[in-house]
């Protein structure tokens, strides 16, 4: 018999089942409680019920704990890059990264990806499968336990789309913003997309004011459809009526990261494009020098070139900046661990 992970329950449903073993509701909050604020990795760890309870849970039920396969520490900046190791022998990869102004994870959503984005390694071997609620969420649970730390906000955008697992992704977000666990803000949280138009409006629906990034990277259609195949399904026009109605739903900006690739997407005639685009919409541009990957040919822009882009951006009137580098004395392309991994160079 498969057992349940206990991490991807809601409260809800953890009392539903404390009921049905015949036990009071209230050890379902501190089953919950033990779970997602002391951050148990095991069911005997669940502090306040019984040593016959526990052992009734565990003929049902299980506790998702990630391994840690290998882990790469920043002498520069703190930065920390994770390989754990799922129950079932897949690896994703996480990254802990500070900042002034508090400290942040960058989660993997799903094992590999079936997006196709040209320049990105999560994809190359394809998606494997979709994560669970209490995987993604032991992510963000075993960094914590790692580094002693608190952590005030996480980016969706380690290995997978999120909107390709849109169920679990949201029931994750609802885990991780519960009040009897670590009542994260859903302000601290954003989800980043390569574009899954109808998903955005579904999440626009849902009545999580969290921060949405949308992979942009070409504001010409026929080009961002050869680097990015999910363009040959929704234009880039759906993409950013979706963005404006997710915009007048949650009153969130919207930002747009846009990777810099030298003689690709650099020129100016793109920031003239990317700026008409977008205007009048109430968004953030996020430039991102290329992170070079092995199966990639292509550069990353010059600095200079990225500061010509930047500023034709601001002339037209948007909010453009260009992401800081955490890390780069420990640099891997998100996908790149697991990749090194599988072919048995980790």
């Amino acid at each position: 018999m498969n057992k349940i992970d206990l991490k991807s329950l809601s409260l809800g449903e953890i009392e539903c089942f404390v009921l049905d073993m015949g036990e009071k509701k209230f050890r379902a909050k501190q089953i919950f409680k033990s779970l997602h604020q002391q951050l148990a990795t095991d069911i005997d760890e669940i502090k306040g019920i019984s040593a016959k309870f526990k052992q009734s849970l565990s003929e049902r039920f299980r506790v998702e704990a990630l391994k840690v396969v290998e882990r790469y520490d920043s002498k520069l900046d703190g930065t920390r890059k994770y390989l754990f190791r799922l129950s079932d022998g897949n690896v994703v990869e996480s990254v802990f990264m500070k900042y002034r102004h508090g400290n942040s994870v960058c989660l993997s959503t799903q094992v590999g990806c079936r997006m196709g984005c040209v320049f990105c390694a999560s994809t190359k071997s394809g998606l494997e499968r979709n994560l669970t609620p209490g995987e993604i969420l032991e992510q963000f649970y075993a960094i914590k336990r790692d580094t002693g730390e608190n952590i005030g906000s996480l980016v969706l955008m380690g290995s997978g789309e999120p909107l390709d697992n849109y169920e679990n992704v949201t029931a994750f977000m609802e885990l991780l913003h519960d009040v009897e666990g670590q009542n994260l803000s859903y302000r601290s949280m954003t989800l980043s997309t390569c574009g899954i138009a109808p998903k955005i409006r579904e999440l626009a629906d849902s009545g999580k004011p969290i921060n949405l990034a949308i992979s942009l990277h070409n504001p010409f259609q026929d080009e961002r459809a050869i680097i990015m195949p999910i363009a040959r399904s929704y234009s880039l026009e759906e993409i950013v009526d979706s963005c404006k109605y997710y915009i007048e739903a949650t009153g969130r900006r919207v930002t747009f990261e846009y990777t810099l690739i030298e003689g690709e997407n650099d020129g100016l005639e793109y920031a003239a494009k990317l700026a008409g685009l977008l205007r009048g919409i109430n968004c953030h541009i996020n430039l991102i020098p290329l992170n070079p990957i092995s199966e990639y040919s292509k550069s990353k822009s010059k600095s200079d070139a990225v500061i010509s882009f930047k500023n034709a951006l601001e002339r037209k009137g948007l909010v453009a900046t260009i992401r800081r580098e955490l890390g780069s004395d420990i640099n891997a392309a998100c996908g790149q661990l697991r990749n090194n991994y599988i072919d048995g160079e980790v």
